[in-house]
């Protein structure tokens, strides 16, 4: 007999999705954590959400995650990302309160049933052969196991950084291990280092954020998960603000340039291209006479504020000079001090699309620890790794989401084809079939295979179907109902939108909501029919876009054959003749586990993907 059937390492925003995950899933699991009061910890931005990462949280959510309610619940301002753009690019981000986050978090993870949560540090990953038994504690305990998710994040062997000051540390300097990072490469684990940093803390009482540009949020019932039913009001939340660097700002940074840890060649590692520290910006974007700033408020208990965009590693002295040159910060106080943190992570081509090792069987990872940037992005690979321990625990096959199907999705397939030499970043620009992966239809995507899961609840799910058929109802009114557009009810209504009521005698309100403007909510209020704004909406969306949507729904049906057919890790790439050189070394590296997979991998080219189509037709057709 094992100890725990799971054991999760690290309390990180993947390590309490994969907990959560296979404890609600009635697996006996245990989290590790170096700090308890660390689990759910926000030590970068204090928010939820943005562009893409807006919509992982709304597919944790119809999977049956925790980070969409927590994110609800502990918010201090909710903003919906370009609202007067196309569907495809639409996001929620919420300004999230960081303390009462984490120990909502910490509550849940102390309080869900099979879930034991205890404060170690993991020195070693315990195998038989290449199969985990469980893991060595820094105290040569040991614990056994069927399986271990590894969700280190910034935390294994990492270094804080500000100049030349080094100091062996997680963030805000918390403890760091440099064994549990050698233990796996001593099992054949290819690690490397990156990079990433945090910006100052200021006192939000010596900002004058007159000089300031307000940002607030977004007026309406919005929210990450469909289980919310209240909100912070909009009267309460709290606004954030905007600011910008100066030529001042820059002429002492680029000074002192000598003095940062990532140009005095103190950093290893490799830093985020899409958030980088702000003598990276000023480096790589010379031509820019200012950058943006945004301040953030960090918790209705903290008197602080989140300068985002200000990351750095220079000296305090250097730090206090530049941050009195932002406007509105000319006698700011700061509160802590920006510093850079280097840290091992993984080489994501060593996992399966699963998130399981294709080295160590029943090792998964997720979070940071796979090259990633994010809180949602460690939480979506946090979500998936539970499930797919328990399916495996199950000898099910595991949860594998397309690329149209969701942007975790698109994430994991990219880290498992492409691999990272960076903090990877999930954008909108990444997914090809973006508009069918929207904030609206989440649920549409995602929810049968999180009841089918066991994460949702029948009653939750009941109520989605629910849902569904009054959106279906919706659409079959509109599509059944015929407008008198010369009539009185319609013309001022129409009319206000630019369309003369008498240009047509009669039109489906299906063919009327296709008009810009027109919306069905309004449109059948005003013959008397009451819609629910939210679900018209969504139904306006189908309508309105429906021959876009369409094609992306043909295009990603012409390449599911490719998906669907299987090579499988142990696919003998030198029985296959006529590969290129590369095509041929690449599939051996990657070890792609569908056609699919192998044709997004860079080096391998279209004559590849047509040999080994040909050679699995013919396997296929001899064991017929």
């Amino acid at each position: 007999m094992t100890d725990y059937e799971v054991i999760v390492i690290g309390g990180g925003h993947a390590g309490i999705e994969a907990a959560l995950a296979c404890a609600r899933l009635s697996r006996k699991t245990l989290l590790c954590t170096l700090n308890i009061r660390n689990i759910g910890k926000m030590p970068c931005n204090p928010s939820v959400g943005g562009p893409a990462k807006g919509i992982v949280v709304r597919e944790i959510d119809a999977l049956g995650g925790e980070m969409p309610k927590t994110a609800d619940m502990t918010a201090l301002q909710f903003k919906m990302l370009n609202s007067s753009k196309g569907p495809g690019v639409r996001a929620l981000r919420v300004q999230s309160d960081k303390l009462a986050y984490a120990e909502r978090m910490q509550y849940v993870c102390t309080h869900t049933e099979n879930l034991t949560v205890m404060e170690v540090m993991v020195k070693a990953l315990n195998t038989d052969g290449k199969k985990v038994t469980g893991i060595t504690l820094q105290d040569g305990s040991v614990i056994t196991c069927r399986i271990v998710i590894l969700t280190t994040g910034t935390y294994m062997a990492g270094v804080n950084m500000i100049s030349d000051e080094v100091i062996p540390g997680g963030p805000d300097g918390e403890k760091t291990t440099g064994d549990l990072s050698a233990s796996l490469r001593e099992l054949g684990l290819r690690t490397f280092r990156l990079k990433t940093g945090t910006p100052p803390r200021v006192y939000t009482n010596s900002i004058d954020f007159s000089k300031t540009t307000l940002e607030p949020g977004t007026d309406g019932f919005l929210r990450f998960s469909e289980e919310t039913r209240e909100i912070l009001p909009f009267s309460q939340q709290v606004p954030c603000y905007m600011t910008h660097t100066t030529a001042e700002t820059h002429e002492i940074i680029l000074a002192n340039l000598h003095r940062s840890s990532m140009y005095s060649g103190v950093v290893k590692g490799v830093g985020p291209r899409y958030c980088p520290s702000i003598e990276d910006k000023l480096v790589r974007f010379h031509d820019k006479p200012r950058h943006l700033l945004f301040l953030e408020p960090e918790s209705l208990r903290l008197d602080t504020t989140y300068v985002q965009g200000f990351s750095t590693s220079l000296p305090r002295d250097v730090q206090e000079k530049m941050t009195h040159t932002l406007p509105g910060f000319e006698n700011c106080r700061i509160k802590s001090y920006a510093y850079a943190i280097e840290y091992d992570a993984i080489d994501p081509i060593q996992m399966k699309v699963s998130l399981e090792s294709k080295v160590i069987e029943n090792l998964f990872t997720a979070g940071q620890v796979n090259g990633t940037s994010g809180y949602e992005e460690a939480a979506g690979q946090g979500i998936l790794a539970g499930i797919n321990a328990v399916r495996k625990l199950q000898e099910k096959e595991p949860l594998v989401l397309g690329r149209d199907e969701a942007y975790i999705g698109v994430l994991i397939d990219d880290l498992t084809t492409k691999g990272t030499k960076e903090p990877y970043r999930l954008l909108t620009s990444r997914a090809e079939y973006r508009l069918l992966l929207r904030h609206d239809n989440a649920e549409d995507r995602l929810i049968a295979k999180g009841y089918e899961t066991g994460l949702v609840t029948p009653q939750r799910y009941e109520r989605y179907l629910e849902r569904r058929k009054t959106r279906e109802n919706i659409v079959q009114t509109l599509r059944e109902k015929s407008f008198d557009l010369a009539g009185d009810v319609l013309r001022d209504y129409l009319k206000e939108h630019g369309y003369e009521s008498d240009a047509h005698v009669g039109m489906t309100g299906y063919d009327l909501v296709k008009r810009p403007g027109i919306t069905s909510h309004d449109l059948l209020r005003e013959t008397g029919i009451e819609t629910d704004p939210e679900l018209a909406e969504m139904c306006d969306i189908e309508i309105k876009y429906e021959g876009y949507i369409e094609k992306a729904r043909r295009q990603a049906e012409r390449l599911k054959d490719m998906e669907d057919r299987k090579l499988g890790t142990d696919f003998n790439y030198d029985e296959v003749e006529h590969l290129s050189l590369e095509g041929r070394q690449k599939l051996k590296e990657y070890k792609p586990e569908t056609l699919g997979q192998a044709s997004r991998i860079s080096g391998v080219d279209p004559a590849d993907i047509s040999v080994l189509a040909v050679t699995l037709k013919h396997r296929k057709d001899r064991q017929i």
